[in-house]
Parts: structure tokens; C-alpha cells; sequence
């Protein structure tokens, strides 16, 4: 599985979800331009020791990436999605897309891909979830639907 941050802003959020990569087996994908330097203090921090672990593969924009991994099946995060997380059907070859944090995924690329876009639910007065956390729900969604294959093949907890 992939995770799609485009343009990310936190360093903090962007550490946290590589580890979250590192933890799981999927693969991060940066889009350009990233708010931060890669080489900041807050991202290392919040990746501590895992980033020999992270499989991260850059791109400078989302059209590009698209290009490279079209026919690929994406799932876009965006709290306009009419569907919820939980409706989706994941596979091993997702693509889970998440916005910056100030302004989420850009509209024309939600109406472009409107039925692939999903919510995670919460209460109507908050205005989202943290992004690191909004991805640790969806990435952990879809390998429990997935039996959380690729875990028990690279020697991860005992899962049964």
C-alpha cells in the first residue's frame, strides 16, 4: 500500500507518518513542494530512528504521480467525501491520498475523483483530525481489511 501526502506543511506530521510507514511496509510518497526541508530537525525527531525503514519516493506534483501509477486505485481523504472510510474496499495496491494540512486536497482534484473520496467520521463542530492521525486511521483500515498482509510476511507481530 501507498500513502500520498500532497504538499505537506508539518514537519511533525510528515515524521509521524513515516513511521507509521516504517511500522507498516507502506510506501510514503512526498508531493512537491513540501512546506519544510527534509533535512529538519522536527521531521527527524518525529521519525526517531525508523528512517532507514521508510521507502519514500518523491514527486513534484500530483500529476505527475498520477502519470507514473494511473490505473492504480486511488482513495482520496477529505472531509467534503460523501462516503465513509469504512465503505471503501482496499486492496494491497491503494493509494491513500491526503491533502496539506491548512487547506486538505485541492477541489479540482476531489471533483476530478469525487467517487473515490472518503470521510472519517467526527463530531460536526470540529473541523478535522490531525493529519498523521487521520492517516494512521485509514492506513490501519485498510490492512485490517487486508488481513493485514505484508505485516506477518516481513516478520511483524503474530497477527493471529
Amino acid at each position: 500500500m501507498h500513502i500520498v501526502l500532497i504538499e505537506p506543511e508539518i514537519p511533525g506530521n510528515t515524521g509521524n507518518i513515516a513511521r507509521l510507514c516504517a511500522a507498516t511496509g507502506m510506501r510514503l510518497h512526498l508531493v512537491r513542494p513540501l512546506g519544510f526541508s527534509v533535512e529538519d530537525k522536527y521531521l527527524k525527531r518525529a521519525g526517531l530512528d525508523y528512517w532507514h525503514l521508510v521507502d519514500i519516493v518523491y514527486h513534484d506534483g500530483f500529476a505527475i504521480l498520477w502519470q507514473k501509477y494511473q490505473g492504480s486505485p486511488f482513495h482520496f481523504f477529505s472531509t467534503k467525501a460523501p462516503r465513509i472510510y469504512t465503505e471503501a474496499q482496499f486492496t494491497p495496491e491503494d493509494f491513500l491520498v491526503f491533502g496539506k494540512e491548512t487547506a486538505g486536497i485541492p477541489e479540482e482534484l476531489l471533483k476530478a475523483h469525487w467517487e473515490c473520496c472518503l470521510r472519517i467520521p467526527m463530531m460536526t463542530e470540529s473541523r478535522s483530525l490531525n493529519l498523521a492521525n487521520a492517516v494512521a486511521v485509514a492506513s490501519y483500515e485498510a490492512l485490517r481489511q487486508n488481513r493485514f498482509e505484508g505485516l506477518q510476511r516481513r516478520g511483524f507481530d503474530h497477527l493471529d
